[in-house]
């Protein structure tokens, strides 16, 4: 299949990693080509027809009540050990072992800031819908505010958004939709998927974490905004500001992605030392 779309805008920004973590970065996140692309197109085309204001909404009310399991952190991150992630063209892996890839090398760049390191274990666990029968096109991929129109860095945009009722809403085919200027993340309602599910999830049972985590939480997917550049005139001041923490955390996301698997059982105890400091127990999911 060929698929017309340009340069993923994320490759522009490429941070310093650790030559030896990190692949050619024009290897990553390629949209146009490679052996996963069929996969990764159809999770995106199925995304971009189904995320809607009204279909968001509901979700968030069916899963806003964390009442579908209860568990530990740990338990969650062993369950991502059945999960492969559809919408990624860089990975086909179980996701568990991304987490650990990912605080890994949070810990090394930033040994002094040890909820650092947790937000990179946790920031993919919200993935856990996917095992409880929901679709990946509605768990997994970069996330896009609904009730406005999307723009240009949002991931196959020309291709995939044609039957999307919500453009042909006068309500949400602008780009403002129906937002006002600079009214803040926090009051744009995105796609639904892991990064709002677990920043709910987070927050529902009270994580001491610092602001800065729950905002890369939340955001962590949203590569048009973080990478690419788009949807500024929905940003308030605290959004600019969270920004900088945001692409930090992107660059241990992305690029410390690789087919040598980490030792997870010598890691465990370092990362459970760290959930019970900041959200011990068995948790509401």
């Amino acid at each position: 299949m060929k698929v017309d779309v340009g340069p993923d805008p994320s490759l522009v920004y490429r941070p310093d990693v650790d030559p030896e973590l990190a692949q050619s970065k024009d290897s990553f996140r390629n949209y146009a080509a490679g052996p996963l692309l069929d996969r990764v197109f159809t999770t995106y085309k199925l995304m971009h027809t189904h995320q809607t204001v009204d279909f968001v909404s509901r979700k968030r009310i069916q899963f806003g009540g964390f009442s579908h399991k209860k568990m530990t952190v740990m338990e969650a991150v062993n369950m991502l050990d059945d999960l492969v992630d559809e919408s990624d063209p860089d990975v086909d892996f179980p996701n568990s072992f991304h987490a650990f890839q990912t605080a890994e090398g949070i810990r090394k760049a930033h040994p002094d800031k040890d909820w650092f390191h947790l937000v990179g274990l946790l920031h993919d666990l919200g993935k856990i819908l996917a095992l409880w029968g929901e679709p990946q096109w509605a768990v997994v991929g970069d996330t896009f505010p609904v009730g406005c129109r999307p723009q240009a860095s949002v991931v196959f945009c020309d291709s995939t958004f044609q039957d999307n009722p919500d453009l042909q809403d006068p309500r949400y085919s602008t780009e403002l939709g129906m937002y006002q200027p600079h009214c803040g993340l926090e009051n744009v309602l995105m796609s639904w998927g892991h990064d709002e599910y677990l920043y709910q999830m987070m927050k529902f049972n009270k994580f001491s974490l610092p602001s800065e985590a729950f905002y890369m939480i939340r955001f962590h997917s949203f590569y048009p905004w973080h990478t690419g550049g788009d949807y500024l005139q929905l940003c308030s001041q605290q959004d600019l500001d969270m920004l900088p923490w945001v692409k930090e955390f992107n660059k241990f996301d992305l690029y410390t992605k690789s087919p040598e698997l980490p030792d997870v059982d010598s890691l465990r105890p370092y990362y459970q030392g760290l959930i019970d400091k900041y959200c011990p127990g068995i948790l509401s999911w």
